[in-house]
């Protein structure tokens, strides 16, 4: 692992919470999915499962890479899993131009590229949060899935 990339375990007694820290950049996806495989080994997914979540996530982590910075702005994306005892909560964020939540809920005819990535995920997970961190940088879109 460089300095570019991270990885961090937080783990209390009701689940445990995975961080990644990868370069804005699209060959680094792949850890994404390598990370969520991994955690998903924790917990038996099914491979139907996994694959929805493995797309979400890569939907996701591709909008920040696409559009949180510009092609000479260098940026990271972070990416959270929370793994709960019902539940897996997956959250990405950068610190780029952010994103207007109103842009991704038209019709899927009228959606873009990055719009329809929206539309996956919202159709995969049970619930979707997408707008500015807390802190007003950046974007964050957060989404759960029910393990039961």
């Amino acid at each position: 692992m460089t300095a570019d990339e991270a990885m961090t375990l937080n783990s209390n007694g009701d689940g445990a919470t995975v961080r990644l820290t990868i370069p804005a950049r699209a060959e680094y996806i792949t850890l994404c999915r390598l990370a969520l495989t991994g955690i998903a080994r924790v917990r038996s997914l099914s491979d139907e499962l996994l694959a929805d979540l493995k797309l979400a996530l890569t939907e996701a982590a591709s909008n920040s890479v696409r559009h949180a910075y510009g092609e000479d702005r260098p940026g990271v994306v972070e990416i959270s899993y929370e793994l709960l005892p019902d539940r897996l909560v997956i959250e990405v964020t950068d610190e780029g131009g952010g994103f207007d939540p109103g842009e991704a809920k038209g019709a899927p005819e009228e959606l873009s590229e990055g719009g329809l990535g929206i539309a996956i995920i919202r159709a995969i997970a049970d619930a979707v949060e997408i707008g500015r961190q807390p802190d007003g940088r950046g974007s964050r879109l957060r989404f759960e899935k029910a393990l039961n």
